[in-house]
């Protein structure tokens, strides 16, 4: 004989089922993109420091190497990293993320225009810096980094700006040995560098 079913056993079973999930709640559009808006303000403040310190360091790069080299000035310019230069400083078209309009937050590159002879020659080499914590890199054309400690003490360029002397002097001792040895081939004796009128 079936059992009937009480109230309380309908309770019971009303109990056991379960109930619908709520659905959360969507954030308002508005709201994503504000968040949008907020990180690429981060990343556009960012940029802009990354700027400001690599040009600050790029100039006093420009200034200290002069007066290291010689008590002579307009001995070392900045200039664009590629492309014709002339023997003067080119302020913001110096770098390479010049005219770019939104600053792109990576390494940036400029070109240190040397006088190298007394007819007015200026040979220009490519450095690359990046911030990494503390420190700033700059990179040579070869390959060769050297590591500035922030905040610059007396003396902390020193090692940069014999790196950057040993890397001229060697450019051209190197081809004038593999020249007077018979070893230059097809290798090109030309380079970067350009005469510049009086």
């Amino acid at each position: 004989m079936a059992k009937k079913k009480t109230s309380a056993d309908s309770n019971s079973v009303s109990d056991a089922t379960p109930q619908a999930a709520s659905a959360p709640d969507n954030p308002p559009k508005t709201s994503r993109l504000q968040t949008l808006f907020n990180v690429a303000e981060s990343y556009g403040t960012r940029s802009f420091e990354n700027y400001a310190r690599i040009r600050s360091l790029a100039e006093t790069v420009r200034d200290e190497f002069c007066e290291w080299l010689s008590e002579e000035t307009d001995c070392v310019f900045l200039v664009p990293p590629e492309g014709r230069f002339s023997a003067k400083n080119y302020q913001s078209a110096a770098f390479s993320v010049a005219g770019t309009g939104y600053l792109p937050l990576k390494p940036i590159s400029f070109g240190l225009a040397v006088r190298v002879s007394s007819d007015k020659d200026f040979m220009r080499l490519k450095l690359t810096c990046r911030k990494e914590g503390d420190s700033m890199f700059v990179r040579l054309e070869k390959g060769t980094e050297v590591r500035i400690p922030q905040p610059m003490t007396d003396g902390a360029l020193t090692p940069l700006l014999e790196t950057i002397y040993d890397h001229l002097t060697d450019f051209f001792q190197d081809r004038i040995d593999d020249y007077d040895n018979g070893r230059y081939g097809v290798q090109e004796i030309g380079f970067d560098i350009q005469r510049m009128n009086s």
